[in-house]
């Protein structure tokens, strides 16, 4: 039975449930790994994730449907896509089968704390990865920890999603070349200011463009970009330096399949923004976050989806994802991964 939790007041924070799983890197292999209730990591002093940042993570949810069941989306693309972070900061990959077995462990160790269907809050899986042997010198660590915690989140939008309004970023992301497209918790840490600079400025999210020519839309601190035209396409920026959010892959197959829309992946110019009828950020936490107006240093890019609700296309796409995540509607082969009936 879920817990005695007033879940539709639940906000998106750190709630310590039962059980967490961990798995050790040592002498140059992973441990079977073991779930565990302690909530503590021990390391030492000079542990290479406080010295140089060596720690990548990933974020997905557990649901329980419309029939009852508890189930993730798409775990396997999350186990990809750490492999990619993991590579390219010379750490060892926790193997792909074994990130999803781990997922599906943690959800079984603390099905009480699956949110019931209908309530709006879900399950938030953190699966992430860190060195921790001590290392001075700059260079990868030796030893590595592997763990996976999940907490309940309530739901992103209190009282539906209102359309926002973000600015174009004076500062970068990433670098060109560099760790965009990773999960890399050191591209958090260089948003963070930047973040608490909008907000304090009236907006909730900067608009990033690219480094090199600052004339291209990559994405915003935690989200990519969705763009709608005047006749129904679905457009996402192209770059490399750009996170490949799993939501957003999974919102342009439906949006072709199920909606028969028109998808473009391509890049997208900042000179080109008012042509379109409607834009959101995608991700985990909000699925899609609507945006309303883009200001650019003064001139305001108003969408003509308004500011009072998500656009109809917007939210096609966002029923149709939502409806395919809880159940309501059929999902492509493989993307419900059932971990209780």
């Amino acid at each position: 039975m879920p817990k005695d939790i007033d879940w539709g007041s639940l906000g998106f924070g750190y709630v310590a449930t039962d059980k967490r799983f961990v798995a050790n890197f040592k002498d140059g292999k992973w441990d079977e790994g073991t779930l565990t209730e302690d909530a503590t990591v021990t390391m030492s002093e000079c542990a290479g994730v406080l010295q140089y940042a060596q720690t990548c993570f990933e974020g997905l949810k557990a649901y329980r449907t419309e029939d009852g069941k508890v189930v993730c989306f798409r775990p396997d693309l999350n186990a990809s896509r750490m492999k990619d972070s993991c590579e390219k900061l010379k750490m060892p990959v926790f193997p792909e089968d074994k990130f999803v077995d781990a997922v599906v462990e943690v959800v079984k160790a603390n099905l009480d704390w699956v949110p019931p269907y209908g309530s709006g809050a879900t399950l938030y899986l953190r699966p992430y990865e860190f060195g921790i042997n001590p290392v001075i010198g700059v260079k990868p660590a030796d030893d590595y920890q592997f763990r996976i915690f999940c907490t309940p989140v309530g739901p992103y939008f209190k009282g539906g999603a209102k359309p926002i309004v973000i600015r174009v970023s004076d500062l970068d992301r990433a670098a060109p070349h560099g760790t965009g497209n990773i999960k890399a918790g050191l591209n958090y840490a260089m948003s963070l200011y930047n973040i608490v600079d909008a907000h304090e400025a009236g907006y909730s999210e900067n608009m990033y463009l690219d480094p090199q020519t600052r004339t291209k839309v990559e994405e915003t601190g935690g989200a990519n970009f969705i763009f709608i035209t005047k006749d129904g396409t679905l457009v996402t920026p192209k770059s490399d330096s750009i996170l490949p959010s799993i939501t957003r892959r999974s919102l342009c197959i439906v949006a072709e399949k199920y909606l028969g829309m028109k998808v473009e992946h391509r890049e997208v110019l900042l000179s080109e923004l008012d042509s379109f009828a409607e834009c959101g950020l995608c991700g985990t936490a909000a699925v899609i976050s609507p945006v309303g107006k883009i200001v650019d240093h003064g001139r305001e890019i108003c969408f003509p989806s308004g500011m009072d609700e998500m656009g109809p296309w917007t939210k096609k796409l966002y029923d149709t994802l939502t409806g395919i995540q809880m159940g309501r509607i059929e999902a492509p082969e493989g993307w419900i991964k059932v971990i209780a009936e």
